[in-house]
């Protein structure tokens, strides 16, 4: 950081657009405000530019501006009246306020979810079923000679993640500039990324499975009849077979183009069996390409606090867990939720159009970024300080591995994690008032 307080170039700034969580970026500011995000991908360029603009200044109820304190009374007495209120979002909080959700889902007796349960909850229950043979990118970055991406086109999703850990870098166990790696792509059409590949298998849609359990024969050993599979033909499968056989380091980054879908749990399932039948030739991963900046996070913290990952219910004072049951969008199709918490609103573009209709129709508090435009429908908007940009804190690489954030431009609100704690606060307060009274009126008079 440079010594002139008017202008400053801070470095080593993590970027929580994606889940690749860049940690190399160098902020330009002059006088509390952003020039220029050096290094930022074409994901993040329009993110930190919408930094420079203030959209929300102040809390509102009804779109009508209104004090803080008024906005946190309504909210807090909207949550301590609701009969299966719903938190969801988390994917771009941080530890901090993650942990606060938690406690306040606890408080509550409400579900809480995370975007995980609209995007890799297919993946999640298939490790959960068979394990993962799992790494860090670094180790990737440095020891992985075949990379294949299944179902997924980081160069449009994650921009930097060939350049920083598989395609372009040089490794410490390989030969220099990446020119020991291969790079395969399987995917049902052909792609931006799958252009760059040495090796391609174009996959019927929804055939994913049969190609894992081709594969998984040819590493097995087992004899395979000479037919395509899934749309790709058997020489292709051996060539593959043997690439992944013979490599020093193989990794499988699978994306939502594998995990979605009817059976994408299944899906995921066929492939991490196969990345374990090829750690008895050599070592051999599989990762998720996961997509909001810390929804890996959102998967530790809950994980840590309630036991399972996404799609909790505490209704009954412990927690319960069953995806599609206890899945913010499931609840909302049914029309279960009364009251819905929205701490970030990145998740609500993905709801089924039933669960948005009901959305619409029930009180929805919003905690959203206060340069970002959030969820139009809601009955109370309350703006927060950005993790990474105004606060620091913790975010959660797609490998677990976790993330300093850093602060480049001053706190003008609150945290997510202050306005949670505060809600807890006056909803536990409440409902100690509330006993009294009953208490009192329980009271026999004297005399």
């Amino acid at each position: 950081m440079t010594s002139n307080p008017e202008s400053r170039v801070i470095e080593d700034v993590a970027c929580t657009v994606c889940g690749c969580v860049c940690d190399d970026l160098r902020m330009h500011v002059q006088d509390s405000n952003l020039v220029w995000a050096e290094r930022a991908c074409p994901l993040a360029e329009p993110w930190f530019a919408a930094l420079k603009t203030k959209r929300v200044t102040s809390p509102t109820i009804r779109d009508k501006p209104v004090s803080l304190e008024d906005a946190l009374a309504t909210a807090a007495a909207r949550l301590a009246a609701a009969r299966n209120p719903l938190i969801y979002g988390l994917a771009n909080s941080s530890t901090p306020g993650q942990r606060a959700a938690c406690r306040l889902a606890d408080t509550l007796g409400a579900t809480i979810d995370t975007t995980a349960s609209r995007c890799h909850a297919p993946s999640i229950m298939a490790l959960q079923q068979v394990g993962e043979s799992t790494c860090s990118l670094g180790e990737v970055r440095h020891r992985a000679d075949l990379v294949i991406y299944w179902g997924s086109n980081p160069v449009r999703s994650h921009p930097r993640h060939m350049e920083r850990y598989t395609w372009e870098p040089s490794g410490m166990f390989l030969p220099p500039e990446g020119g020991g790696r291969t790079l395969a792509v399987i995917d049902v059409k052909p792609t931006e990324t799958a252009e760059l590949a040495d090796l391609y298998l174009q996959v019927e849609k929804g055939q994913d499975f049969e190609v894992a359990w081709a594969l998984r024969s040819l590493v097995l050993g087992k004899p395979l009849p000479q037919h395509p599979y899934g749309g790709v033909s058997w020489r292709e499968l051996v060539e593959l077979a043997e690439r992944m056989k013979s490599c020093q380091c193989g990794i499988i980054f699978f994306g939502l183009g594998l995990a979605r879908g009817p059976l994408g749990h299944h899906h995921v399932e066929a492939v991490l069996r196969l990345v374990t039948d090829l750690n008895a030739h050599t070592r051999f991963h599989a990762k998720r390409m996961r997509i909001p900046g810390d929804v890996a996070g959102a998967d530790s913290v809950l994980c840590w606090q309630t036991g399972y990952p996404f799609s909790v219910n505490l209704q009954r004072g412990y927690p319960r867990y069953n995806p599609g049951e206890y899945s913010a969008d499931d609840i909302l199709r049914r029309e279960e939720a009364d009251v819905c918490l929205l701490v970030g609103t990145e998740g609500v573009a993905g709801l089924s159009a039933e669960a948005k209709k009901h959305l619409s129709s029930i009180p929805v508090i919003c905690l959203e970024a206060a340069h970002f435009s959030g969820y139009s429908q809601a009955e109370i908007r309350i703006p927060t300080d950005v993790y990474g940009v105004h606060r620091t804190g913790t975010a959660y690489r797609m490998d677990e591995v976790p993330i300093p954030l850093r602060s480049f431009l001053p706190s003008e609100h609150p945290s997510d994690a202050e306005i949670l704690a505060d809600l807890e606060r006056r909803i536990r307060a409440m409902r100690a008032s509330l006993t009294e009274v009953t208490r009192s009126s329980s009271v026999p008079a004297q005399g």
